[in-house]
């Protein structure tokens, strides 16, 4: 099993090339297909708690049923925002990447870079054809592991 894990949805440009920064650097991480099996309400606790994020940052507008579920109204507390995010996985922002370096949402996809447990890496093309350009500066420490 990968020291790498990837909350993955492949119909998402920027989710797609996080993931091909990842295998770039020669690693083929755990790859979890967030819409297919969500996480569970723990394990969503846990990814907020190791990003330093509140729920609310964790929640996608663009494409989901934020609006009409009313969710931008401050009544709804925490566990009700992770329960709307269990119904409707959609609503977590991605893609999430877990490595030993630390927990992150990687938007834009070259943030993954930090979190490789790699040296510096070669120049990548991202699917639109912007190069991305690693300046080999990693985290040095991880917060807590997910």
């Amino acid at each position: 099993m990968s020291d790498v894990t990837i909350y993955h949805n492949a119909d998402c440009g920027t989710s797609r090339n996080t993931l091909g920064l990842i295998r770039h650097a020669g690693i083929e991480p755990t790859v979890i297909e967030y819409l297919k099996t969500p996480p569970s309400k723990e394990t969503l606790r846990k990814l907020i708690a190791a990003m330093g994020v509140s729920v609310r940052q964790l929640l996608r507008e663009k494409g989901t049923p934020y609006t009409e579920l009313g969710l931008a109204a401050s009544k709804w507390t925490d566990e009700q925002l992770l329960d709307f995010i269990g119904v409707h996985p959609i609503l977590m922002n991605r893609p999430i990447v877990v490595t030993p370096l630390g927990t992150k949402l990687c938007r834009p996809s070259e943030a993954v870079l930090e979190l490789l447990p790699t040296g510096k890496l070669p120049p990548f093309t991202k699917e639109d054809g912007e190069v991305v350009e690693d300046s080999g500066v990693r985290r040095h420490s991880s917060r807590q592991a997910v």
